[in-house]
């Protein structure tokens, strides 16, 4: 049984490298063609009291800071150049509301490490990427949202049926990023299990093919994304076993786009944009929208019902 296994996630792997260029990489592939929300662009749209957005109006395009490896989150088709997601969709309903045609929005992958100086030195109008918000980087940069809570999770193989949450790791191998803070969370806080780490998730996602690991930990929302890619192979499992508020990285001194962009997330989630967008990418997952977490308007001495 066991070789029968392997063989199955050797095919499996080479489909996958194939179509993406590197192994344990699910194929490169959009949201359905036709299932996307079209966003209404908004018009008559005043904004001059953010100098992120006059900037933007004279050049007559936004500039958006993105991931570009996160599957249907974030993610750039290599042969296009083209990004798609769900972190994709809110950049794009984001400036529908600010009075921008979302097919000129221009994307610009930023890493994680590079976030804060980005916004700072205005290379990007606004970040939407897996971006936690927290008190740390408030210091740094300002927020809208949050408009979806993530948490950390596990993603096992599809017959897996032995692991349900991290108290079921205990002697097996789990993987992560090297230097994440999930891996040092179940270091810190799981200790029996066997954590192990590489440089990205996807080769994590190739060890847990060719069953070297029992399970890969990160976000739920980048694990959503690999279970979306390879839903017959892959699954998410058990409840997050942590918080992780995704908020809209803007710079900090600008609070007239901050509290604009939180207008424009309730906006969308009453319209059922969000969740057409969701369903759309992460919902390939099987996991149904969850219910979006409260905005924050942090600094007005009021949040959002």
């Amino acid at each position: 049984m066991r070789r029968r296994l392997t063989a199955l996630a050797l095919t499996v792997l080479a489909l996958l490298g194939g179509a993406c260029g590197k192994p344990g990489s699910p194929p490169v592939k959009g949201p359905r063609p036709g299932s996307l929300p079209v966003y209404r662009v908004a018009t008559g749209v005043d904004l001059t009291a953010s100098p992120t957005w006059r900037r933007a109006r004279a050049r007559g395009h936004l500039v958006v800071g993105a991931k570009e490896d996160q599957p249907y989150l974030g993610e750039k088709d290599p042969a296009t150049g083209t990004y798609s997601g769900f972190d994709i969709e809110i950049a794009r309903m984001m400036a529908a509301s600010l009075g921008f045609d979302p097919k000129t929005v221009v994307f610009t992958t930023i890493a994680s490490a590079n976030r804060e100086t980005a916004l700072q030195n205005g290379q990007i109008d606004y970040y939407v990427g897996t971006y936690t918000i927290n008190d740390l980087r408030k210091r740094q940069v300002g927020f809208a949202g949050p408009y979806y809570l993530a948490g950390q999770s596990l993603l096992v193989r599809k017959n897996e049926q032995g692991i349900n949450g991290p108290a079921d790791l205990a002697g097996k191998r789990v993987c992560s990023a090297t230097g994440s803070t999930p891996l040092m969370r179940i270091r810190r806080d799981y200790p029996k299990a066997q954590a192990v780490a590489y440089d990205t998730y996807s080769i994590c996602v190739d060890n847990l093919l060719s069953l070297q690991v029992a399970a890969v930990t990160t976000d739920d929302t980048i694990l959503l994304g690999f279970a979306a890619k390879a839903p017959d192979e892959l699954k998410v499992v058990g409840r997050p076993f942590s918080k992780e508020p995704y908020g809209i990285g803007v710079p900090r001194a600008d609070t007239a786009l901050r509290l604009a962009l939180d207008d424009a997330i309730e906006t969308h989630e009453r319209d059922g944009d969000w969740k057409k967008a969701y369903d759309a990418t992460l919902g390939l997952s099987g996991v149904p929208a969850p219910r979006p977490p409260a905005v924050d308007r942090y600094g007005t001495g009021s949040t959002a019902p």
